[in-house]
This record gives C-alpha cells, sequence and structure tokens, in this order.
C-alpha cells in the first residue's frame, strides 16, 4: 500500500576528483588503468538482459595506442535488432505501470554506483577507449552522468508535480504517460555521459530503449549496462546493440512502433534519419518525437575592451580540451586589430607548449583524436591551410599516427573570414582566428552570425559592459549556449541546460524539463463529482 507522497533527495552536482599526485583516487585510477590495460574483453549485445555473442565483430581500441586492443565486441545483425525492438516492446508494460519512486530510485543507486563504486572504472574505461586524461574522464563519466542522473530524477519529479487547477465540483489531473511504442538512442563516442543520458532520460520517464552506441565508445557502454542491471533496472527496458550505424537505423525506422529518436552525432547523420522518418510518417502508430543535437562551429568574439589573458587562456582551453573533439569546442576567434600583436605573442607562446600525449601519463593537456579517420580529415584542414594563400600555421601543425592518432593544437590565421575552417566543422584540435578592425566591429558580428550553419555555442569577452549588452543583442540567434567572459565550453547539468538551433540540433536542452518533456505523452484527465441530469442549460428559461 502507498499513501504517502514522497519527495526525493534533493539534486546535486558531482564534485569533481583532483587527481593530485599522492592522493587515493589517482593511486586507485592507475590500479584501474594496469588491470584494463592487461584485459581483453569479448564485449556482447544486451538484448532483454540476455548477453548475445555474433560472428561479426569489432575491435575497441586505445586512439593513443592503436595497435593495443582492449577487447572485441559483437554487431548486431537483422535478426539481433529485431530482436531489441521486440526486447522493448515486450518489457514496456511492466516498465511504464512501475511506480515512477522506483524508477527514481533505479537511477539514483545508478548514480550512487558510478559516483562511489565504480568510478575509477568507467574513467579509465573512457579515458582507453576514447582518449580522455584523467580529468575530461572525470568531469564526464562520473561527474556529468551523474548529474544527468540525479538531476533528471529531480526534473521527473517536478514534471509530475506540476497540475492543472480544478473548479469548484470538478477534478483536472495531468497523466505524463511515455510514448507509445520505443525510442531509439544513438550516441556519440565523445561522452559516455551524453551517451548514458540519451538512454536513460526517456527512460526515466517510462520508455523503453534500444540503444545503439558509436563504435569508438563501446567499453564505456558495455560497463554502463553492467551498471544499470547492478542498480535494478529490469530486463529489455533499456537494449544495447552495438554494430553497423547504417543497417540498424533502416530496421529502426522501418518499424511501425518507433515512438521517438534521441541522438547526438553528425549533421548528416541526423539529417538523414529525418528523412527516413519523414518517408515512413505514414507507417508509424504515432509521430515520432525527434530529439537531436549535432554540429557546431562555436566561436569566441573578443571586443577591443577585452582583457587579452583571460580570451588567451579561454581560446585554449576551449579549443584544446579534449582534441577539440566536444561540440562546444571553440573553433573560430574574432581578434580586435588594437589587440592582435599582443595577443598573438602571448597565444603562441601557450600552444608553443602544448604537446599531445598518452592518457596514462598525467602531464600532457590533450591526448589522441578518436580514430584514423579523424586524424585524417583533421589533417586535410592542415594540409590545405598550409597550402593556401589565405591562411598561415602560426602554432603548431605537426601530426603522427604511426603509433597513436595525435595531432598537435594548431592555430591558422586567415584573412578571410569564410575561410573553409570558419565555416566548415573540423571536430578536432584547430582553431582559426580572423582579425578584424577595430571600427568594423558590427560587421564582423554580423559576418560572424551568418558564417556558419550551426548555432550550438559561443563566447563574447568585453570589461565594457555596454558592449557585452549590445553583442548580446546581436549575437541572439548564434548560440543556443551564450557565455560572457567564459569559454563557450564546459556546460554543467542543472546550471546551464545544453543545447543549440539552427542545424545544431532540436535545441531541446539536455540537463532540464524541456528534454524529459519530450519523452511524454500527457493525458488530460478530467472527474466531475456530481453530473447533471438534464440538459436544460439556466439561460433557457422561459
Amino acid at each position: 500500500m502507498n499513501n504517502s507522497i514522497f519527495k526525493l533527495p534533493p539534486a546535486y552536482n558531482e564534485p569533481i576528483k583532483t587527481f593530485l599526485p599522492g592522493s587515493p583516487e589517482r593511486e586507485l585510477l592507475e590500479q584501474e588503468l594496469t588491470r584494463q590495460m592487461g584485459l581483453t574483453l569479448e564485449i556482447p549485445l544486451i538484448i532483454n538482459g540476455q548477453k548475445i555473442h555474433t560472428q561479426d565483430t569489432g575491435v575497441a581500441r586505445c586512439p593513443h595506442d592503436h595497435g593495443h586492443t582492449l577487447g572485441t565486441f559483437s554487431k548486431a545483425g537483422d535478426k539481433e535488432i529485431r530482436l531489441a525492438i521486440d526486447a522493448a516492446l515486450a518489457a514496456k508494460p511492466a516498465w511504464e505501470a512501475m511506480a515512477w519512486q522506483d524508477r527514481a530510485a533505479i537511477f539514483l543507486k545508478a548514480a550512487d554506483l558510478i559516483s562511489r563504486k565504480y568510478t575509477h572504472k568507467i574513467n579509465a574505461a573512457t579515458m582507453l577507449n576514447q582518449s580522455k586524461n584523467a580529468f575530461q574522464a572525470e568531469i564526464d563519466a562520473t561527474c556529468e552522468l551523474v548529474d544527468f542522473l540525479r538531476f533528471n530524477v529531480h526534473f521527473m519529479e517536478e514534471i509530475y508535480g506540476n497540475q492543472p487547477v480544478s473548479d469548484r465540483g470538478i477534478w483536472n489531473r495531468m497523466e505524463y504517460r511515455p510514448l507509445e511504442g520505443f525510442v531509439f538512442a544513438l550516441t556519440p563516442f565523445n561522452f559516455t555521459a551524453i551517451a548514458g543520458n540519451l538512454c536513460t532520460a526517456p527512460a526515466m520517464m517510462g520508455n523503453t530503449i534500444v540503444w545503439k552506441p558509436a563504435s569508438t565508445a563501446v567499453l564505456s557502454g558495455f560497463y554502463l549496462m553492467e551498471i544499470f542491471k547492478e542498480a535494478g533496472l529490469p530486463d529489455g527496458v533499456i537494449n544495447f546493440i552495438p554494430g553497423s550505424g547504417s543497417a540498424t537505423g533502416k530496421i529502426v525506422l522501418d518499424h511501425k512502433d518507433l515512438a521517438g529518436i534521441h541522438f547526438t552525432g553528425s549533421t548528416r547523420v541526423f539529417q538523414t534519419l529525418w528523412q527516413k522518418a519523414g518517408e515512413n510518417i505514414a507507417r508509424y502508430k504515432s509521430y515520432p518525437r525527434i530529439v537531436g543535437e549535432t554540429g557546431g562551429k562555436d566561436y569566441i568574439f573578443m571586443h577591443p575592451s577585452a582583457d587579452v589573458d583571460t580570451v588567451v587562456t579561454a581560446a585554449i582551453r576551449g579549443s584544446f580540451e579534449y582534441q577539440g573533439q566536444k561540440c562546444s569546442a571553440c573553433s573560430r576567434l574574432y581578434v580586435p586589430q588594437s589587440k592582435w600583436d599582443i595577443f598573438q605573442e602571448k597565444l603562441i607562446a601557450q600552444v608553443s607548449k602544448i604537446k599531445p600525449g598518452s592518457v596514462l601519463s598525467y602531464t600532457p593537456f590533450l591526448n589522441a583524436v578518436i580514430d584514423e579517420k579523424a586524424f585524417d580529415t583533421i589533417d586535410g584542414f592542415i594540409s590545405r591551410a598550409e597550402a593556401s594563400d589565405k591562411a598561415d600555421i602560426i602554432a603548431g601543425g605537426d601530426r603522427d599516427k604511426s603509433r597513436g592518432y595525435f595531432i598537435a593544437p594548431t592555430v591558422i590565421l586567415t584573412q578571410d573570414p569564410y575561410y573553409e575552417s570558419m565555416v566548415e566543422e573540423i571536430f578536432g584540435p584547430v582553431l582559426t582566428v580572423y582579425v578584424y578592425a577595430d571600427k568594423a566591429l558590427d560587421q564582423t558580428l554580423t559576418i560572424l552570425d551568418t558564417t556558419s550553419a550551426y548555432a550550438l555555442t559561443g563566447a563574447v569577452f568585453a570589461q565594457d559592459r555596454q558592449a557585452i549588452a549590445h553583442m548580446t543583442q546581436r549575437l541572439t540567434h548564434s548560440a543556443g549556449n551564450f557565455y560572457i567572459n567564459d569559454k563557450p565550453t564546459g556546460a554543467v547539468v542543472g546550471q546551464q541546460p545544453f543545447g543549440g538551433g539552427r542545424k545544431s540540433g532540436t535545441n531541446d536542452k539536455a540537463g532540464s524539463q524541456f528534454n524529459l518533456l519530450r519523452w511524454t505523452s500527457p493525458r488530460t484527465i478530467k472527474e466531475t463529482f456530481v453530473p447533471p441530469v438534464r440538459h436544460e442549460y439556466p439561460f433557457m428559461a422561459q
């Protein structure tokens, strides 16, 4: 019997461990890194709670040492993809009927398991397979993921508590049903937290999930599935099927019970998913919810009143942390002519000190890019800049993939604000600078706003408050996450809900109520306590 109105524990942001030399967390992490480097796992599919191995396999490698194999993973074929859909649909009635407090308890327990018991395991897997240093793995695989779980449960409670008013004699209430069907979660390599959020956020609201992780981030995904199981998640609620994106998408998008797509990845893939869903729209039982975050061409704009040192630091951290492989990473920088000489001197001096290295060492600021395809794409941008009469490499530019996919932080200076590296997403440690005339500030703001198809993150730096207000207004639609005197990366769950517009996605703000509402289909219920017994209204009286 449940005759209480429960109140969940308050949400809070997970403290970030420092990993200082000699600290207990550093010693434990090093032990776990050594343990995982010594393993060669056989990672299965997980469908309806069952581990399934297939003949078609892929390899989980270390990007910093691509000759080292962490394990092999099974790939889902047509049979397994259909099994996963069937498992999600079969698990749905019991899952959506479960009391919301019990669903909340599962994900709160998962958060604590990640925070306390498995933090080093999930961090090490993210470091080794996704090439993150200890700090970048910590703020992602532990802190942000735990924040998503705790805050999303809090937002769920708030949503369920949002009820309509009732007049005398009636009771109005709102029921936040899950979607009718299954949700397809298609997740990227660059954030373990995003992968965990994309499959758990719809599940919290009573949906069941078919999850296809990126092939370059299967290891951390597998460990998350084990954690969800230990937390009490019923079989079939989340089904884990690594494999070909196109093969998985074809079967999923053709299924009549597709209820939603939760996506982070490339713009091209997202547009293909949307197009295919549109072609199949008459087939579906209901209109699928499509929630996606795609690319970015994120910027920093420096006003003449800005402090040089703070902008240099923001440019380096915002552009080169995690090798520029964040959707929010700064990749274009606008500097006023009056500050350029001193700014260039300080930027080059700092960038020249930064060398990429192994995640097993604590000294490198950045590490390897994710795989050879990414390396070759980034190499192409640098090579074309080296040969171009519209651009110059003023810092970095070294790259080597003989052992790991290493690219030094690279700064391109261009005289053309529409040069390709100012326009196209690179997803690597490459920053392009355009120097503008101080008197052409407004024209340059217009160029910034119209150069790119994306509108994810952006930052402005100024000491002049009037200039801050002016730039904020002029750049209203240029970024879904806008920063004043701070780098355009590092959104914190519960503090800065994340997402952008234009070609950057649907801006449904991960880490907020807005996102969770997308996974519900509300039902309004009106109950009249004493219904009328005559059809006549008072105005009809003679």
